[in-house]
């Protein structure tokens, strides 16, 4: 079994809603488990480990478990062969809101998890008329806020050794893409702006995560989410198949 802990937030959670699934679908047994605290930074992050603080909703393959636990906690529960962290979106595209936070976890977690891959997760820009209340650092522009993330988590993957997985550049390459050209009357890949939509969003996150783990190929991957609260929606075939493509892509192969 493939044991993955991300440390993150909300943007974990939409990344790690549908992994699981994927996984299964392949033959691939994998536990999924995300630590959630809303808005969740590296800062935070790294005060929580200080502190032993157990603060974070515990998620397992998706879904809530109700109940709080600490990193420590977490760390101890398995033999974890994938550990990911994250920046908070509002803060992705400031380098100096990394460190010493993003270097001192991945000591941390080296040391703890010798057998562990720590990885990066690349968040992504908002939408372009996001009311997100922080999007004004970036002048309330998509392309500036994607420029200064992707620049600022590969300038931090490379400084600390972390593998990064692409996930802000590929939502990018999908929004340029039909039906996902927004600006022009398409859907969005949001569902409020800055989270990641039920469906075809959280979908494109976990091929990325699941390529980016395994290596494996996503063009057979027969897996046909279902999004909870998108009453009607159905996925298209010709649209799983595109973000497939696209997500098999950015990541070429397991990091």
């Amino acid at each position: 079994m493939i044991c993955v802990l991300a440390i993150g937030n909300s943007f974990s959670q939409d990344a790690t809603h549908f992994l699981h699934q994927m996984a299964a679908s392949d033959n691939v047994a994998m536990k999924v488990v995300n630590l959630y605290i809303g808005g969740c930074s590296l800062e935070q992050h790294w005060h929580n480990i200080c502190t032993d603080a157990a603060e974070y909703l515990y998620e397992l393959n998706g879904q809530s478990q109700e109940r709080y636990v600490s990193v420590d906690e977490a760390l101890r529960e398995e033999k974890w062969d994938f550990i990911v962290t994250q920046q908070a979106s509002h803060d992705s595209g400031w380098p100096d809101t990394y460190e010493p936070f993003l270097s001192s976890m991945a000591g941390y977690l080296r040391e703890r998890c010798p057998g562990a891959r720590v990885l990066l997760q690349e968040t992504w820009a908002y939408e372009t008329d996001s009311t997100h209340s922080k999007f004004v650092r970036y002048r309330n522009d998509q392309r500036e806020m994607y420029e200064r993330l992707s620049r600022a988590y590969k300038e931090a993957a490379g400084r600390v050794g972390l593998p990064l997985i692409p996930c802000g550049d590929m939502i990018q390459t999908l929004r340029a893409r039909e039906p996902f050209q927004y600006e022009a009357g398409g859907m969005s890949l949001c569902r409020d702006g800055f989270h990641m939509s039920y469906l075809y969003g959280r979908y494109a996150l976990a091929a990325a995560w699941y390529r980016a783990m395994t290596g494996n190929s996503l063009r057979d991957n027969g897996y046909v989410p279902e999004a909870e609260n998108a009453a009607g929606e159905a996925a298209k075939p010709e649209v799983l198949e595109l973000i497939r493509l696209v997500a098999q892509e950015a990541v070429p192969g397991a990091l």
